[in-house]
């Protein structure tokens, strides 16, 4: 019989394909709640936590956090915490809520503060390091991990205070802090992208931190630095500090829309490299290897340019025809760093911009296997130019910030929010890939959502058998819940009737 089965998959051609065609998705919004409409003074939508053992979904926004029933999206309390400072993000383990709060001057310690999440009761209060950014359990809940970006104090001025970035590392035991990872003599810190004067113990900056699926490693993205830390859970302590290298515009397939002043969504290639940059990252297993996913945003600490501004000169040996470039029309208002790629006579021999307008895969070590390239911005504007916001072309673009992961029917996908969508149509967008083999991950589908704007956090869950998807968006301070689902491509369906037809006949002649 097995014989006879191949035989019919041979006919088909299906024997040699590792699956069946991708699938297509399904998705549909179940329901929405508005957080400004909530009552609760300055309260916005930011981060969301699902606690499985309540079916609830935990909203951080600023003012504290509001607690929705995951079924219905009604309002079950709203926890202010405006008192302690700014609420900037929140996780679920074990029936324990971490919210991480930043103190009034960000420059000085945060707080987390854990509660039950069954009786909203506050537990412990833990000092942990400045500007307590995110939040995350590790897998089997016995630590608590705590990114302490360490923003300086005025952004334009480098002289102004600057506390050291980290990650506080919190046994929950006994619910204390018991180490404070740095960046200080890391191998690799100081070849990543640096400020001028600045080392890579005050200037790197703890963003956002994914787990590995077996605990044993935490991937630290460093924003502005362009770069990853790997953080050795066995010792709690940085091993390696890994610069994320940059994307070619120039190479086909890799193009973006450089500009708001050409008046169309006209994605092209360009002299340009683009710094990956990215927020949000997470991890998962395919094939029994570990890989880190990352939405690559970009971000500024307020020093960009403009290519057009006198203060940029280009090396005439790599741009004879710069004059050309520096036009509006063409990447003239593309903002760039004013300091990286620079030659001896401090001229720009390459042109490095923020951000990659899309989202990578990468290996454990952190090399690139995967990037959606010019997917973002030339399937927008394709399907969807009325919501392409062409005045964000001369800055990030879409600005892809949120991400989350989630198998659904044995498909990995992955959830990417684009934080900029023209603001006067509010409209959020987010994008769907299918990425059970990241060599061969593919686009699926934009979740496009009328009322909701810049997505900021999105978390992923099933429940009862189903797959759900909620995405809080801090432009216009609603919490979304999207149903997903997947249904086979027909070309696949047609392919294994194909194979059970030839199957009939084979077994027929028999």
């Amino acid at each position: 019989m097995r014989t006879t089965i191949r035989a019919a998959l041979l006919c088909a051609g299906l024997v040699s394909m590792p699956a069946l065609a991708a699938p297509a998705v399904l998705w549909e919004k179940v329901w929405s709640y508005d957080h400004a409409a909530g009552n609760a003074a300055g309260q916005k939508a930011e981060i969301p936590a699902y606690d499985p053992l309540n079916d609830t979904l935990w909203v951080a926004g600023v003012a504290g956090v509001d607690v929705l029933n995951a079924r219905t999206g009604a309002l079950i309390r709203h926890i202010d915490l405006s008192a302690l400072g700014d609420v900037n993000s929140v996780a679920i383990r074990n029936g324990v809520a971490a919210v991480a709060i930043a103190a009034p001057d960000h420059t000085q310690p945060g707080v987390v503060q854990l509660f039950n999440s069954n009786t909203f009761a506050a537990a412990e209060r833990i000092q942990v390091g400045a500007l307590p950014d995110m939040v995350t359990f590790t897998p089997d809940g016995s630590r608590l991990l705590v990114a302490n970006e360490g923003e300086r104090a005025v952004m334009t001025d480098p002289s102004s205070t600057d506390p050291a970035g980290s990650v506080s590392v919190i046994d929950m035991s006994s619910r204390t802090v018991v180490a404070t990872a740095g960046f200080a003599g890391v191998a690799g810190s100081d070849s990543v992208r640096l400020f001028p004067g600045k080392t890579a113990a005050v200037d790197l900056e703890p963003e956002y931190i994914a787990v590995s699926p077996d605990g044993s490693k935490a991937y630290v993205s460093l924003q502005e630095a362009n770069a990853v830390g790997i953080l050795d859970l066995a010792t709690n302590t940085f091993t390696e500090v890994k610069s994320l290298g940059t994307k070619d515009y120039s190479l086909p397939g890799q193009g973006i829309d450089p500009s708001d002043k050409d008046g169309s969504v006209a994605v092209r290639t360009v002299p340009v490299k683009g710094m990956y940059m990215p927020d949000t990252i997470a991890t998962y297993v395919a094939g029994g290897q570990t890989y880190l996913v990352t939405a690559n945003e970009g971000d500024t600490r307020d020093e960009d340019v403009r290519i057009k501004d006198k203060s940029v000169q280009l090396d005439p040996s790599i741009f004879p025809d710069a004059a050309e470039l520096k036009k509006d029309e063409n990447i003239g208002r593309l903002t760039i760093s004013p300091f990286d790629g620079l030659n001896a006579n401090g001229e720009h021999e390459a042109l490095y911009s923020y951000g990659s307008r899309s989202f990578s895969i990468r290996d454990a070590n952190g090399d690139l296997v995967f990037d959606s390239g010019d997917d973002f911005e030339r399937l927008l504007g394709e399907r969807f130019p009325d919501i392409f916001d062409d005045g964000r072309s001369d800055n990030k673009g879409p600005e892809p910030e949120g991400l989350a992961l989630m198998d659904v029917g044995g498909r990995m996908l992955a959830f990417i929010g684009f934080e900029r969508t023209l603001e006067k149509l509010a409209t959020a967008v987010i994008a769907i890939y299918d990425i059970t083999d990241p060599l061969q991950s593919s686009f699926l589908d934009f979740i496009v959502s009328p009322g909701d704007l810049a997505p900021e956090g999105l978390v992923a869950f099933s429940r009862d058998g189903g797959y759900f998807l909620a995405v809080s968006s801090e432009g216009s301070d609603t919490t979304s819940l999207f149903r997903i689902n997947l249904v086979p491509e027909p070309g696949g369906v047609a392919l294994v009737l194909t194979a059970l037809g030839l199957l009939g006949v084979i077994r027929r002649k028999r």
